[in-house]
């Protein structure tokens, strides 16, 4: 496998997936086994990166799929050809997440179009490089905040009503919740928050039989990266990793798609890692 990845940088968040170089690894890599069949999955951020992945794996599995995204719109309709060529239904959704009533809108639009929602992925994120706490912009504290644990609580008060018995959330933390970022404080503050999230509703949500768990990924090449980091740190992204190399985002679908379904039945509250072989504790 070529790990090279030559110095870039996208000028926004959260990125495009076209503009990347070289492209990430989202194709499953093997055939579907009706994992999914006749259950709809709602994935935020899930435009391009962890997101497109997982939404096209879903797809083989045989789920209908629901992609919610902030304004990547050419990315958007590149999944979208994905799943159907999978031969799934699916629809895609955009806006601010960081705001209630689009997580409502959000959660109503996929209902009315499939009516249930079985999966949620809560994947959406942002994070912004400051090598100073006291540098960090309070509207960046507030919108990274907003991003990446309101919308997650607000899409999850959206769903839950809804849901039933053996449906399933998947929240996406990251391995900066257990051993910092010196770089991205703010960032790393609303992962951790993520994981007492996660184990905080799985033990609320125990007696309805709906299970909660998470990811925790490592270095994982998607276009957050270069529109986050300089160019030179970019180039040597993910290299510090015991694999040395960064992960792809279908290597860290295969792991949500685990906890999505009935695989992990016997999994709530806990966190998966596919970081590489850091090793965390918590």
């Amino acid at each position: 496998m070529d790990t090279s990845i030559p110095a870039q940088s996208q000028d926004r968040q959260p990125g495009h997936e076209s503009e990347l170089s070289p492209k990430p690894d989202w194709m499953p890599r093997f055939p579907g086994s009706g994992r999914l069949s006749g259950l709809t999955a709602l994935i935020t951020g899930g435009d391009s990166g962890i997101g497109r992945a997982t939404a096209v794996l879903f797809a083989r599995e045989g789920a209908n799929v629901a992609i919610h995204y902030k304004d990547e719109h050419q990315d958007a309709e590149a999944t979208l050809d994905m799943v159907r060529a999978e031969g799934a239904d699916c629809i895609a959704l955009s806006g601010d997440l960081g705001e209630k009533a689009e997580a409502d809108r959000a959660a109503q639009a996929v209902i009315d179009r499939f009516g249930r929602i079985d999966i949620l992925v809560n994947n959406a994120a942002e994070q912004h490089v400051q090598t100073k706490v006291e540098d960090i912009p309070e509207e960046q504290l507030r919108r990274t905040f907003a991003t990446n644990i309101f919308g997650q609580f607000f899409m999850v008060q959206a769903v839950v009503p809804q849901m039933q018995p053996g449906n399933t959330i998947v929240n996406t933390a990251s391995v900066t919740a257990f051993r910092g970022q010196p770089m991205l404080i703010d960032y790393s503050s609303t992962k951790g928050a993520i994981l007492a999230f996660t184990r905080a509703l799985a033990s609320n949500l125990s007696e309805t039989g709906i299970r909660v768990n998470a990811v925790a990924p490592g270095p994982i090449w998607t276009p957050l990266i270069p529109a986050s980091f300089p160019p030179d740190k970019v180039a040597d992204f993910g290299k510090d990793s015991p694999m040395g190399r960064p992960g792809q985002p279908n290597e860290v679908a295969s792991c949500i798609l685990f906890l999505a379904c009935e695989d992990s039945s016997y999994l709530t509250g806990q966190t998966l890692h596919p970081n590489g072989g850091a090793m965390v504790g918590g």
